[in-house]
């Protein structure tokens, strides 16, 4: 099986290097096909994101990814933003749960964000209208308000959830979120079987703050859903240990949500855990099913164990000591 590998910047190669070998441990042979995003790409071609990258993924359909570096304020435009509009990969999936190990506010968080990927103001349609004065398009559109909803809906069925929650803002932005909730309700009305709520965003914040517990798919547009998933992210210990999807119809690309930590790259310092979560959500996605339980149990045994731990963890390690244990708690 052939699926892209793209290290990114920074941290990249190190934590995308540590999920390969968790991976092989696992007893999965995965051809990984290297292709180059980011800085590097941008030095080497001229361009953060080469149109052989976008023909690899969209050959092989499926890559995994690491962290890319996007310059704020100036420089090229986000590389995360043209592969998903350029893949069409409108679904954004990121699940949250408590990990053992790690010390959070609260216990037993389990849900699902899922974010609109290539709509609403990160359509990046801005222009300035006079000197000192910027618009930013704000795009919905009833296709892929339905989809995302759809997806949302799907995901609960397939993974035995109750209930689908759509953040809006709709008494304000009237006919965006208004069409948005609109879709919304319509499919809600297909699945008869699985709960729907309606919450304004300002709602939701406040919600997750106080009792996180009572959620358990959450379906948004694109900003919201940026927010809301390192929101929730922050529940159950940071992006350093949560995996995330972009999917489509046709593509799927996993990859770790935190940044390329420049500070710390090439030091062997580097937490893993995210990129390897996602990696086996991969897994999960091409039918290694087994394989998938069996990383995220090691992960699991790894955390509880508090053995080899890099010091974001509470540890004293490095990225080498955690993927030995992660590899050695794949046979325990």
């Amino acid at each position: 099986m052939k699926v892209v590998l793209i290290e990114g910047d920074g941290i990249g190669p190190e934590v995308t290097a540590a999920a390969c070998r968790v991976v092989r441990a696992a007893g999965v042979d995965i051809d990984w096909v290297r292709a180059d995003a980011g800085l590097g790409a941008a030095e080497r071609y001229g361009e953060p994101l080469p149109e052989q990258t976008l023909d690899l993924i969209k050959h092989h359909r499926v890559a995994l990814k690491g962290p890319c570096t996007t310059p704020v304020g100036k420089g090229f435009r986000s590389i995360n933003v043209r592969l998903r509009q350029g893949l069409d990969l409108y679904a954004s999936l990121r699940p949250v749960r408590t990990l053992p190990g790690i010390k959070t506010p609260f216990e037993a968080v389990d849900l699902i964000v899922v974010r609109e990927n290539t709509e609403g103001l990160y359509a990046g349609l801005e222009h300035q209208v006079v000197p000192g004065v910027v618009e930013s398009l704000r795009v919905i559109t009833r296709t892929a308000a339905d989809r995302i909803v759809r997806f949302a809906f799907e995901q609960a069925r397939h993974s035995d959830r109750h209930l689908v929650t759509f953040c809006h803002k709709a008494d304000v932005m009237r006919l965006s979120d208004g069409l948005f909730l609109e879709c919304a309700r319509a499919v809600a009305d297909e699945y008869p079987f699985i709960r729907f709520d309606e919450k304004p965003i300002d709602n939701v914040c406040m919600e997750l703050a106080l009792d996180p517990t009572k959620f358990d798919v959450l379906v948004m547009e694109n900003l919201f859903g940026d927010v809301i998933s390192d929101l929730c992210a922050g529940l159950v210990g940071g992006l350093g240990v949560v995996p995330g999807a972009n999917l489509g119809t046709r593509y799927a690309v996993f990859e770790a949500v935190h940044g390329s930590a420049p500070d710390i790259a090439g030091k062997g310092l580097a937490n893993p855990i995210a990129v390897v979560r996602s990696a086996a959500m991969l897994l999960d996605h091409v039918g290694e099913r087994a394989a998938a339980a069996r990383v995220e149990r090691a992960v699991a045994r790894t955390l509880e164990a508090k053995v080899g731990l890099t010091r974001d963890l509470g540890g004293d390690g490095n990225t080498a000591s955690i993927t030995d244990q992660l590899v050695k708690n794949l046979g325990s």
